[in-house]
């Protein structure tokens, strides 16, 4: 297997059955069974606790509204926001799946240019979709509705679905009649119903969360069940692999959009501009934070729509996914074109320089990783 040549720090060598940067972290930390030094541990109280406390979205008046929250979840799993009347969100966000599709780009019914991204803790997301096209999740559910290559519903038709039998009675209480509101108001609304549902997928606790948790109450007992190679699996995370620039926080996610050196091309000739096309259909957008369908009358987030900028640097951007429940979601990358987890660390073990922006902040190097280090690094994902 190819190895980088380059580090972002020094390559630490192996001694006997123990890594010296095990060796190194039990020589600053006293607990039994915890590796990681003070440092690391406090860093490690940075990615909690889960869940993290959450608030209704302004933006969406039946934002945890319990009759939305149900005719969102029916909506949801119903192919009548389809015009073939047989796709339904589910068709590609499957709960089998995590909610997302479990396949790269071509799921047998679409083809699309990029990766069915998992819906689970997509309530607490500030960019939606993986050019952030969309600033809020109700426009975001909006979207794939309309869209010619996914569900491809006329616009005008979704009136016949919130009139439909299945659904009519919730949508009036929740909205009003739809005789007194023009399409695009039904198709909002409808979007909004989507969100509530969407808003309740949140993640289990895994072994990492009482791992930190732990580490917070300094149960140094409790912390010693989380696996050793999870532990220096974390170490490489959080130091030598600077992974938590941009994967930070409770969700392992700033939120924000970076050149992973991940070919631009989608196919011969075409190419996926990322970021920077997903700011120009922002900036065009009727249904932003900024606009005139949001619920929130102090209209919370839209300087982000006005002082959100197209730079060079946009180009082939995508937003840093989520790592919680990673190991449930593969394929990876926006296009994805990893198949495994182990897949993902050689990528950024052998990662090509000449891929990356040449304006951009200089944070990946090779790391030239060994398949201890590529093993440990991938427990730790895992215990996500």
């Amino acid at each position: 297997m190819r190895r980088g040549l380059f580090t972002l720090l020094i390559i630490l060598t192996v001694s006997g059955s123990v890594s010296a940067y095990e060796q190194d972290a039990n020589a600053d930390t006293p607990h039994p069974g915890v590796i990681l030094n003070p440092q690391e541990l406090s860093t490690v109280l940075s990615h909690g606790p889960w869940p993290p406390a959450a608030r209704n979205d302004p933006a969406n008046r039946v934002s945890g509204n319990k009759t939305a929250i149900e005719l969102g979840r029916q909506l949801f799993f119903s192919p009548l926001l389809s015009a073939d009347k047989k796709t339904s969100c589910a068709s590609c966000h499957s709960p089998e799946h995590a909610f997302a599709s479990g396949t790269a780009i071509d799921d047998g019914k679409f083809t699309l240019d990029r990766n069915t991204q998992s819906l689970i803790n997509v309530k607490f997301h500030r960019w939606f979709g993986w050019d952030g096209r969309n600033d809020n999740l109700w426009a975001q559910s909006i979207r794939p509705i309309t869209l010619s290559a996914e569900m491809n519903l006329p616009a005008e038709a979704i009136r016949e679905v919130a009139d439909h039998t299945a659904f009519k009675q919730s949508y009036n209480t929740l909205f009003g009649d739809t005789a007194q509101q023009d399409d695009t108001l039904i198709l909002v609304n409808i979007g909004k119903a989507l969100a509530a549902f969407q808003e309740t997928l949140i993640s289990d606790r895994t072994t990492f969360d009482d791992f930190r948790d732990a580490v917070a109450e300094q149960d140094w007992q409790a912390a010693a069940h989380y696996p050793k190679t999870a532990q220096r699996g974390l170490s490489l995370f959080m130091d030598r692999g600077r992974c938590i620039f941009c994967h930070s926080g409770a969700l392992f996610s700033n939120g924000e959009f970076h050149d992973a050196g991940v070919p631009y091309f989608i196919r011969p000739g075409v190419v996926d501009a990322g970021r920077h096309l997903g700011i120009e259909a922002l900036k065009t957008s009727a249904f932003t934070l900024d606009g005139d369908y949001t619920d929130d009358p102090d209209k919370t987030g839209a300087w982000a729509v006005k002082k959100v900028a197209r730079l060079h640097a946009n180009f082939g951007a995508f937003r840093v996914p989520s790592l919680r429940g990673v190991a449930n979601t593969a394929p990876y990358m926006h296009n994805g074109s990893l198949a495994t987890l182990e897949a993902v660390v050689e990528h950024y073990s052998d990662i090509d320089m000449e891929r990356l922006h040449v304006d951009g902040e200089a944070i990946l190097r090779p790391l030239g990783l060994t398949d201890e280090e590529i093993s440990d690094l991938v427990a730790f994902l895992e215990s996500l």
